[in-house]
């Protein structure tokens, strides 16, 4: 059952044409990524779903009583407000639908039973038991700690709350309300990976249609089953799996190319004929037939330029090429007992590890667990509690900070730029151009007005022209869409300096990192290998923990009562037994991803792996509990 059906949708801003002709369809169930360029209209799409920005031509209709929620990068209005009472007003109508019952339920008591009272009483009982039943706060609470609040942050005001954790909050607000139709712009800002791998189990499990616009690669395969590109004002829906979608934009392209190369060919043939023999009287009549043909061909050929210029419809990205390094000593950071704290509380103790020249390090572990204080003890901008941390011999550094990029703000652009990397003019204007400022406006306007994004674009130019051999990378790849993304993953890739990288993009960590340093209960663990690897060997941990809980369980059992034979496998240890094989397909699939993200088939088969054991372990979960509670 459809949620939603747009049919010929147009926008316009500012008198400019901003889409036209837009036109899809979507039902419970549907996971649908909204894709395009910066500006082709994609946040104002989903406020025109919302009921927040109004058309100017074609209609939507959505289905009778359709609940809609958006959350976007806007901070909440009201800061005056708990965090708990912000969550909660995202559900105004569950607490309606509370009172409406009770109501309905003191007539029924008075003796109203009519047909009327009673369908009402039960179409109320049944939405809210869609909602969690009368325990949906919970739910809510549910979902905030799966976002990364902890209980003591739920009734603190929301104006102690720094943008970051109030994006996280309207996220919360947005799912806690039980919505038919959800939308989210860039629902993973600010998330730490275990809020992301979160937030996709919730959204494979959430009964409701969701349109998504997101820039992280691995999630937009995890979480959206079909695409809605918007380019150039116009509107593509393609349903299956993000890659399937990628993989059939480049064949089109290719085959429109192809056509259109073919064309221009017949056309040149055609025109030597019309050349050789228009002046010829017995041919005149063929040549004039060939240059019809000529221009039907042209406008064949015009549409198939068209159809390529469309699919491959150049984009302002990001351009990365990294300097040659000097060369620097084999140990480039060396960390010996170190101990880290912020305030009381306490981030690593005992911490010992290495960097050797040439490593691309990966550095993960959970918003909070202390990376950055890391990174700047690294580059000694704080001093640690205990033991020591020193860069070895000959290492140069360049440092891009996820805080406040330290730029000079008396100066312009292009000054700035000339001043950190003692260009001359026309290079610093070169490099400027491959960060996406261009002209003469751009390079003198000054550092002290530019935006948020663009200081980081700025703060990135100026890294990649440091000519550093060690770079210290904190979440590079904010703000920047997805083809610069895999710009600066490539050019990471290629980078023959040393890299330690913090990142929740974890694509990027996956082709960039040879080596992952893992933050986990204060101290550091080292895994060779980028993101599946370290994913893979996490889970083998945890699964040998299991095991071993399970041993400790059942061996006073098998003590008290040896038996001459095996026990027959309980239903649960035949169901662990599943999942332990299923974990170690997906994780296998996970290995083969990291040599080849591209391999649609693999991904395909690592999707499909991923939900059977989303299920083995829900199924898991309700019989340990189960056999928990008859203990």
């Amino acid at each position: 059952m459809a949620v939603v059906i747009a049919s010929g949708l147009r926008k316009e801003l500012g008198g400019n044409l901003l889409f036209d002709g837009v036109s899809f369809k979507v039902e419970r169930r549907d996971r649908v990524a909204l894709a395009g360029p910066n500006g082709a209209g994609k946040t104002t799409l989903l406020r025109i779903l919302s009921g927040e920005t109004d058309l100017h031509g074609g209609e939507l209709a959505f289905s009778k009583g359709t609940r809609v929620a958006l959350h976007d990068q806007r901070p909440p209005l009201e800061r005056a407000l708990t965090l708990r009472e912000y969550v909660l007003g995202g559900a105004s109508d569950l607490i309606a639908l509370e009172a409406e019952l009770r109501r309905l339920e003191a007539a029924m008591a008075d003796g109203e039973h009519g047909p009327a009272t009673l369908a009402r009483y039960a179409n109320a009982q049944g939405r809210l038991e869609h909602a969690g039943g009368y325990a949906w706060r919970e739910r809510q609470t549910a979902v905030l700690r799966g976002l990364g609040f902890e209980d003591a942050q739920l009734d603190r005001r929301l104006d102690t709350f720094s943008g970051g954790e109030l994006t996280r909050a309207s996220l919360a607000r947005a799912l806690a309300g039980d919505p038919d139709l959800l939308l989210l712009d860039e629902p993973t800002n600010h998330l730490d990976v275990a809020s992301l791998e979160w937030l996709e189990n919730e959204l494979q499990t959430l009964d409701a249609a969701v349109i998504l616009v997101a820039h992280d690669r691995w999630f937009l395969e995890a979480a959206t089953n079909a695409t809605l590109e918007l380019v150039a004002g116009r509107a593509t829906y393609f349903p299956g799996p993000w890659h399937a979608w990628r993989r059939e934009k480049a064949e089109r392209a290719a085959h429109a190319a192809k056509t259109a190369e073919r064309v221009a060919e017949d056309i040149a043939r055609l025109e030597r004929f019309v050349e050789r023999f228009r002046a010829k009287k017995d041919k005149a009549k063929q040549a004039q037939a060939k240059l019809t043909q000529i221009a039907r061909l042209e406008k064949e050929r015009s549409e198939a330029a068209g159809e390529v210029a469309l699919l491959t419809r150049s984009r302002r990205t990001l351009g990365f090429e990294f300097l040659k390094p000097p060369r620097s000593g084999r140990t480039v950071v060396e960390a010996r007992g170190l101990a880290l704290a912020a305030g009381d509380k306490q981030l690593l103790a005992d911490v010992h590890f290495a960097l050797e020249r040439s490593e691309h390090v990966g550095l993960v572990g959970p918003n909070g667990a202390g990376k950055t204080t890391l990174l700047e003890t690294i580059l000694e901008r704080r001093e640690p509690q205990a033991g020591s941390v020193r860069l070895g011999h000959g290492v140069v550094v360049a440092y891009f900070s996820q805080h406040e990029v330290e730029l000079d703000e008396r100066v312009n652009v292009l000054q700035a730029t000339q001043a950190a990397t003692g260009f001359q003019r026309p290079q610093a204007q070169a490099l400027l151009g491959r960060f996406l400022f261009s002209g003469w406006d751009e390079h003198e306007k000054p550092v002290a007005a530019l935006s948020g994004g663009e200081r980081r674009r700025l703060a990135l130019a100026l890294v990649v022209a440091s000519g550093a051999n060690f770079l210290v990378l904190d979440e590079p790849t904010n703000h920047l869409d997805l083809e610069s993304r895999e710009a600066l993953e490539a050019a990471l890739e290629a980078f023959p300096g040393t890299i330690l990288l913090v990142s929740h993009d974890r694509a990027l960590l996956d082709a960039v990192a040879e080596r992952t340093l893992a933050i986990d209960a204060g101290s550091v663990r080292s895994y060779d290998g980028g993101w599946a690897d370290y994913v893979r060997r996490r889970e083998e941990r945890a699964r040998d923990l299991l095991a071993q809980s399970h041993e400790v369980i059942r061996a006073p059992k098998q003590q008290k009562q040896p038996k001459p034979k095996p026990p027959r496998p309980t239903e649960l240890e035949r169901l662990e037994a599943e999942i332990a094989g299923r974990e170690a397909e997906v994780a296998e699939l996970e290995r083969r991803l990291a040599e080849d993200w591209s391999d649609v088939d693999t991904i395909s088969a690592h999707r499909h792996a991923r939900e059977q054991l989303a299920r083995l372990l829900e199924r898991w979960e309700s019989l340990f509990e189960s056999s928990s509670s008859s203990r």
